[in-house]
């Protein structure tokens, strides 16, 4: 049986349940649309540092936020289109603002659409007009993120898009990834290395790009916590991201189309015609080791 609720906290918060799987996630409309938590068989999936999710001058470090119009950071924040210079922070600006309700539904799944679109701020530091309408999806061990990007302007729209969920992770020296990329990127650094399917999480932090990605699929294993994520992407998606920092219990993997920097360099940009609309997905599925 499915539910959706709405508790009140900070935040309007809605709550999709599936509640023979004993699972549920926490939506948070007004906070970037943001999935804030999700649990499973009383187990937290997610990790979400509290203080800064309660400061709306803060980004979120949690949960899972949205990126759009570009993921990761451009130099000095600055891109040009047309032969104008243009400043977009870090990640860009979806998961700033509120995105509105649109439709909520527990037919064969709890399901809840928000969509964001262009307004007078967003058009300051990206001249483009759109729709974006995220559905998100829950049924049973399987959280289903579906995307749909509409470019209402009367020009190409470039754009890049991507998720960046924070899983929590207790003891990282448990963990092994199963990531479909032989090349890495150390942003910390800015070097390149083959990728051997490892880390030494023993470092301060770890900022790696992992490209190109060779197969729909990628997992994270977690031997203490006794669980797989498995992430399922479409093929928009060029590039996973290997996230974390000393002292912090998550681990991020991310998926992105493009990585940093293409609004400048191009490189994988999605581009769409006036009118045109691309969809897009991503699903994170959860599996217990003793199972």
């Amino acid at each position: 049986m499915f539910a959706i609720s709405l508790k009140q906290d900070q935040y309007p918060t809605i709550i999709l349940t599936d509640q023979q799987a004993h699972s549920r996630i926490e939506v948070v409309p007004e906070r970037g649309g943001i999935i804030s938590r999700w649990r499973v068989q009383g187990q937290d999936i997610l990790y979400l540092d509290k203080d800064r999710f309660a400061n709306p001058e803060l980004s979120v470090r949690g949960g899972i936020p949205i990126l759009f119009p570009i993921c990761g950071n451009l130099p000095n924040n600055l891109y040009v289109h047309q032969s104008k210079s243009y400043t977009l922070k870090q990640h860009g600006f979806a998961r700033d603002f509120p995105w509105e309700v649109v439709e909520q539904t527990t037919d064969d799944c709890a399901s809840l659409t928000l969509r964001l679109q262009s307004n007078e701020k967003t058009r300051a530091v990206y001249p483009f007009d759109f729709e974006l309408l995220f559905t998100y999806k829950l049924q049973g061990n399987r959280l289903i993120i579906e995307q749909r990007y509409t470019n209402q302007s009367d020009e190409t729209m470039p754009f890049a898009t991507g998720l960046h969920p924070y899983f929590w992770v207790t003891d990282k020296q448990q963990i092994s990834l199963d990531i479909p990329a032989s090349q890495g990127h150390d942003h910390l650094t800015k070097t390149s290395f083959p990728f051997t399917g490892k880390f030494d999480l023993q470092q301060e932090e770890i900022d790696v790009a992992l490209k190109p990605v060779t197969r729909n699929h990628a997992s994270l294993m977690n031997q203490r916590q006794r669980w797989r994520i498995t992430l399922r992407y479409s093929d928009i998606y060029s590039t996973l991201v290997f996230w974390t920092v000393q002292g912090k219990d998550y681990c991020c993997l991310e998926p992105w189309s493009s990585p940093r920097n293409a609004l400048n360099t191009k490189e994988n940009l999605v581009y769409l015609q006036a009118g045109e609309t691309c969809d897009a997905s991503v699903e994170m599925e959860i599996s217990y080791l003793n199972q």
